[in-house]
């Protein structure tokens, strides 16, 4: 008799024991977070992101799973990575611009998505307080300082009247950001004409539409597509003689003459600790957007002098960085 209590017994602690075993496999588990990534995986903002993820204790590896997948700069490849991405067991999915958050909302319905666009997120939303659904992130509002930028590019080119724009028109919020455009244009007394790219293969050809048209200035209008051509975009600026405007400071630093906007790597360290709330069990549709509260005017003088500019003191004086 005690020996089959004893069998019994023995049976009982083995089943408790692989229970408690599993359990702590379960508890043990690392997180998964899928990355979207819309530009190569050498994008500085991107190891910006890395950055904010170590400050917050996490170690590739150890203590998360970061599974990525690069579109390259290449938009139309997003919506087959992102499915790509959401029939794998993730947790949490990351993405970056407008075009991504698109692919990833059509991608997922059920996986937490945290995002960084430089847009309204007014069609993916319900509130900026309390986005609801699964998706919430940090926004640029890039295309609300299409005014200012336009007027401190007036300011820094003497007798300006022409101005050309490039654009991808596949990101729906360019439109409304050239329609902004046109209205401070107008308003400036200043002549403006649009030229669109939708890949990285129209650039050329847009460009060089666009210094056909001899304008004295060039702004262009940031979406993932142009991020992605930075310095390329900076360069040609360079070799077309023409004073240019982008929205990140990237630009400036890459041999552009002028950029306005928020930080791109502040934006994507600060994603890390969406990231972290998510994984942590945080709803993202409780999580309140974060807009920047602070935008970086760049000027760079070594570009000002090869176009034979002299950048006003009053221009010079609001600037956060003068790169000589």
């Amino acid at each position: 008799m005690k020996g089959r209590l004893g069998a019994v017994l023995l049976c009982v602690a083995m089943v408790m024991l692989g229970n408690l075993h599993a359990a702590e496999a379960q508890s043990a588990k690392i997180p998964r977070l899928g990355w979207l990534q819309s530009n190569a995986p050498t994008t500085s903002y991107y190891q910006s992101f890395y950055q904010g993820l170590h400050e917050l204790g996490y170690t590739e590896g150890r203590n998360i799973e970061i599974i990525t997948r690069s579109a390259n700069g290449n938009p139309d490849r997003l919506p087959e990575l992102a499915k790509e991405l959401a029939r794998l067991d993730l947790d949490a999915l990351f993405a970056t611009g407008d075009q991504g958050l698109r692919a990833a909302k059509a991608a997922t319905t059920t996986i937490p998505i945290v995002v960084i666009v430089c847009d309204s997120l007014d069609s993916f939303i319900a509130s900026l307080a309390r986005p609801g659904g699964k998706a919430t992130g940090l926004t640029c509002i890039s295309s609300e300082l299409a005014g200012k930028r336009l007027q401190m590019l007036k300011e820094l080119v003497p007798g300006l009247s022409q101005i050309a724009v490039l654009y991808n028109p596949a990101d729906q919020n360019k439109l409304a950001e050239l329609t902004q455009l046109q209205v401070a244009a107008q308003s400036m007394g200043l002549s403006m004409r649009g030229f669109e790219a939708r890949s990285v293969q129209d650039i050329d050809g847009a460009f060089d539409a666009l210094t056909t048209s001899r304008p004295q200035a060039l702004i262009i209008l940031s979406d993932l597509l142009m991020v992605s051509q930075t310095r390329r975009l900076a360069e040609m600026a360079q070799r077309a003689k023409l004073p240019a405007m982008f929205g990140f400071r990237e630009f400036a630093d890459a041999g552009g003459l002028v950029s306005y906007g928020a930080s791109l790597n502040e934006t994507a360290r600060r994603a890390a600790s969406y990231v972290d709330r998510v994984l942590r069990g945080t709803d993202p549709g409780d999580l309140p957007v974060e807009q920047p509260t602070k935008f970086e005017l760049v000027i760079n003088l070594k570009a000002a002098k090869a176009l034979g500019l002299a950048p006003p003191p009053s221009v010079l004086t609001l600037a956060d960085d003068v790169i000589e």
